[in-house]
C-alpha cells in the first residue's frame, strides 16, 4: 500500500519520524560529525563556558589593547617619518632606530606583564578545556560545576603550558626587536643582514612551533596525568609526527583570531563579537575534537583500559568500543532494548495484495458460507507462513536480528565488567 504523501506544512509541523532508523542515522560516526553535533546541540553551553573563560582572560586582553594604544601613540607623538610640522624641516637622522628602540621597550614590558596575566588566564583555560573535553566525550555536563572541577584538575597543566609559551614569546620578541634595532642603526654588511633576517625568520617559526606544542600540551594534560617534562616531550613528538594535520587544524581552530590581521574596523568588530561569545570555546572544541581522533588512532589502543571512540557510533548504531562506551552510548542502547525488537524489521511480513482475500459473508449465510470463510483465512495464513519461510534468510532480516542480539550481549557484558575491578588503570585525568 503506497504511503500517503504529506504536504510541506504538515511535514514542518510534525517534524521527522521518531523511528529507530532515524534516531540511529543522526548519531555521529566520525569526528567531523561530532563537532557539528556538539556545536549545534550545545551552542548555548559553549557560549556559557566561553563567557566564564572570558572573565579570566580580561587582563590578558587588556594588555593587548594597551599595547596597540601605545604603538599608535608612539607613531603619533614621535617624528619617525615625514616633517616636524614646518615646511622643509624633516626628522633628523639621529633618531634612526628610535622607533625600534621604543618597540623593544614596549614589547619587553608587555610580554613580562603577559606572563603575570597568565596566572589568571590559566584559571579560565583549565576550566574551559575540561568542560569542552567532556562535550567531546559526550558526557553529561553542568557547565558551572564542571568548569570549577576542571580548574581544580587542570590548573597546574594550564599554567605550565601558558607560562612556557609566554616565555617563548618574550624570548623571541626580544630577539626580533634586537634584529630590527641593529638593522635600523646601520653599520652591518650584506652577509650580516642576511643572517639577521634568517635568525628573525627562525624566531617566527619558533613562535608557531611553540604554539603547536602548547596546544598539544593542553590536549594531553586534559586527557592523561603526566608531569611537565612528560607533557613537553610527548607534545614535541606528536607535533613532529603529525605536523601537516597539526598545522591544518591549528589554523582552523585559531581562524577567529586571524580576523584581527585585516586591520579593518568592520572585520575587527566581527572578530570581537565572535571571540566574546564563543571564540575561546570554538578553538578548544576544534582542537580537542581533532586531538581525540589522533589519540584514538595512535595512543588509546595501546593503553590498557583507555577508551576508544568516545562519543562516536558505528553505522549499525553501536558504539565503536562497546566495552568502554560512554554513558550516553549505554543509555541509547538501553532505550532501544527496552522498546524491544521491531517485528516489522525482525521477520518477513507478506505485503498486502489483492490475490488472496477473506471471503465476505452474505447478509443471509449458511454453513457452507462459514466453511468458505474459514478456508479463505486458512489459505491466507498458509500463504503468509510460506512467504516468511521463503524470505526469512534475507540479508536485511538476518542483519537486524544479529545486531540486536549483539547489542543485547554487549550491554550485558558492559554491566558485568563494570562490577569487576580492573587490576590496572590508565593514568587518565578526572577519573
Amino acid at each position: 500500500m503506497a504511503k500517503e504523501k504529506k504536504s510541506l506544512i504538515t511535514r514542518l509541523l510534525e517534524g521527522k519520524e521518531k523511528s529507530e532508523e532515524y534516531a540511529r542515522s543522526t548519531l555521529p560516526t566520525n569526528r567531523w560529525q561530532l563537532f557539528f553535533d556538539i556545536f549545534k546541540g550545545n551552542f548555548w553551553k559553549l557560549v556559557k563556558v566561553n563567557l566564564l573563560m572570558l572573565l579570566f582572560f580580561l587582563p590578558t586582553i587588556a594588555l593587548f589593547v594597551i599595547r596597540v594604544i601605545i604603538a599608535g601613540g608612539n607613531a603619533t607623538l614621535y617624528p619617525f617619518q615625514g616633517n616636524l610640522g614646518m615646511s622643509g624641516i624633516f626628522a633628523s637622522g639621529r633618531i634612526s632606530g628610535m622607533a625600534e628602540s621604543l618597540q623593544f621597550q614596549t614589547d619587553a614590558i608587555f610580554f613580562a606583564a603577559l606572563l603575570v596575566s597568565m596566572l589568571i588566564a590559566s584559571v579560565g583555560l583549565a576550566g574551559g578545556m575540561y568542560v569542552v573535553r567532556n562535550m567531546v566525550w559526550t558526557e553529561g555536563i553542568f557547565v558551572t560545576n564542571d568548569f570549577w572541577r576542571g580548574v581544580k584538575l587542570n590548573y597546574k597543566n594550564a599554567l605550565q603550558t601558558t607560562l612556557l609559551y609566554g616565555a617563548v614569546l618574550l624570548l623571541t620578541s626580544v630577539l626580533i626587536n634586537v634584529v630590527e634595532m641593529t638593522l635600523a642603526m646601520g653599520g652591518v654588511d650584506q652577509f650580516q643582514t642576511v643572517m639577521f633576517r634568517i635568525s628573525q625568520a627562525l624566531c617566527y617559526v619558533l613562535i608557531g612551533f611553540g604554539g603547536a606544542i602548547a596546544l598539544w600540551m593542553i590536549s594531553l594534560g586534559v586527557n592523561y596525568t603526566q608531569n611537565f617534562f612528560q607533557l613537553l616531550k610527548n607534545a614535541f613528538f606528536i607535533t613532529i609526527g603529525s605536523l601537516p594535520q597539526t598545522i591544518f587544524f591549528g589554523v582552523i581552530a585559531l581562524a577567529p583570531y586571524f580576523l584581527f590581521l585585516f586591520n579593518v574596523t568592520f572585520i575587527t568588530g566581527i572578530a570581537v563579537v565572535i571571540i566574546a561569545f564563543f571564540g575561546f570555546a570554538y578553538t578548544l572544541l576544534v582542537w580537542l575534537d581533532f586531538s581525540q581522533w589522533l589519540f584514538d588512532k595512535y595512543l588509546n589502543p595501546k593503553i590498557e583500559g583507555a577508551k576508544v571512540g568516545r562519543g562516536l557510533y558505528s553505522k549499525g548504531g553501536q558504539p565503536l568500543n562497546p566495552e568502554d562506551e560512554s554513558e550516553a552510548s549505554i543509555e541509547y542502547q538501553r532505550v532501544l532494548l527496552a522498546a524491544g525488537k521491531s517485528q516489522l524489521s525482525a521477520r518477513p511480513i507478506k505485503p498486502i495484495d489483492d490475490e488472496l482475500t477473506v471471503y465476505e459473508l452474505p447478509e443471509s449465510f449458511t454453513r457452507e458460507d462459514l466453511k468458505k470463510l474459514r478456508e479463505s483465512k486458512q489459505t491466507i495464513a498458509e500463504d503468509s507462513a510460506a512467504y516468511v519461510e521463503e524470505h526469512k534468510n534475507d540479508e536485511n532480516y538476518v542483519e537486524y536480528n544479529r545486531q540486536f542480539a549483539e547489542r543485547e550481549k554487549a550491554l550485558q557484558e558492559t554491566d558485568s565488567k563494570k562490577k569487576k575491578k580492573k587490576n590496572k588503570r590508565p593514568k587518565l585525568l578526572g577519573e
